[in-house]
């Protein structure tokens, strides 16, 4: 076979209709006619002499060979990211993009401002942010599509020995009370009076929800006797519950610091207990790292991490001596 029997854009074609579920949604997704991605398909079945969707019911399906081009054409697709990507970084940071990932908390609280740093510094290179479950986010990495990624839950089984897991800092899950609450007024609570609380919670089918609550069963709080009242979608909807008085919650410092500035809520120490969780990096070691990732990891994940830099970063940034703030640590003398 001297020519490929199949062009990018036909991969292209192939990976949107697999992903929108249709033809039209995948033509209005890539901004082409439906006409013009239902002969590509034809030419590219033709061309590979296999018929790679089944076209009996509403949705359109892929077949055995189209899930076998689609697995392949999304590496190949991937690899073609990666090599543009690795010609814009010989502008040496002039261009190029960075692509971060992030669980919910982290991505909502955490990384935006350390986004904002690294913009500050090197404004010509696009940044992009994806914030999705800890497991998407790993994935995501896995397979060249994200730089590298901040998380706070578990990397799957199966991805922890292609990944390079790095324990990053230590974030404290804190709880937070009205501060008209009568427990407002003691310097600490004891751990039988959270079993007492009224709770506010994630859904108990999210992510963040079973994080915490594999946290808080580490650190000796039965999770089962906790009384959750109320379960709410979004942390910032915790945070407005437990302002208006409806309960308790735990939720990150990192997610409430501002309200604790303002005096709008109380976090409330419960005697003998700290509840941390560890913040990782991860990143795929087996993949092109671009300058601009490079740059992000040495001058600014140690900004916002307690950890001393090794002189080897790329095997570790830092290690945690204390909960993770929103402000940047500042700058030692010598180095970043």
């Amino acid at each position: 076979m001297s020519d490929l029997p199949f062009t990018l854009d036909q991969l292209r074609i192939l990976k949107a209709i697999a992903a929108e579920g249709s033809f039209k949604r995948a033509a209005d997704s890539l901004y082409v006619s439906q006409p013009a991605v239902s002969l590509q398909v034809q030419n590219l079945e033709r061309q590979l002499d296999v018929p790679l969707f089944d076209r009996g019911g509403r949705r359109a399906q892929l077949t055995e060979a189209g899930h076998l081009l689609l697995s392949y054409g999304d590496r190949i697709l991937s690899l073609c990211q990666e090599t543009c990507r690795a010609i814009e970084d010989l502008q040496n940071l002039q261009g190029g993009t960075l692509i971060v990932g992030a669980s919910q908390t982290t991505g909502t609280y955490l990384l935006p401002r350390m986004l904002g740093l690294f913009r500050q510094k090197y404004p010509e290179v696009a940044v992009q942010l994806h914030v999705h479950s800890t497991r998407r986010t790993a994935w995501s990495v896995a397979n060249g599509q994200i730089d590298l990624a901040i998380i706070g839950g578990e990397v799957p089984p199966e991805l922890q020995d292609s990944l390079e897991i790095i324990p990053y800092a230590e974030d404290e899950l804190a709880l937070i009370l009205p501060v008209f609450h009568p427990l407002a007024r003691n310097a600490q609570v004891e751990k039988d009076d959270l079993y007492k609380l009224q709770f506010i919670a994630l859904d108990s089918q999210s992510t963040i929800r079973k994080v915490i609550d594999q946290v808080l069963t580490r650190c000796g709080i039965e999770t089962r006797r906790l009384k959750i009242e109320m379960e709410l979608n979004t942390i910032e909807a915790i945070k407005n519950a437990v302002q208006a008085g409806l309960g308790a919650a735990f939720v990150s410092i990192s997610a409430i610091e501002k309200e604790l500035q303002m005096e709008v809520l109380y976090r409330s120490k419960i005697e003998g207990v700290v509840v941390n969780r560890t913040l990782s990096v991860i990143i795929n070691p087996n993949r092109y790292r671009s300058k601009a990732a490079d740059a992000f990891m040495k001058e600014v994940l140690p900004q916002f991490s307690t950890y001393k830099p090794p002189e080897d970063t790329s095997k570790a940034i830092v290690e945690p001596v204390e909960p993770l703030s929103l402000e940047p640590t500042p700058s030692h003398p010598g180095g970043n």
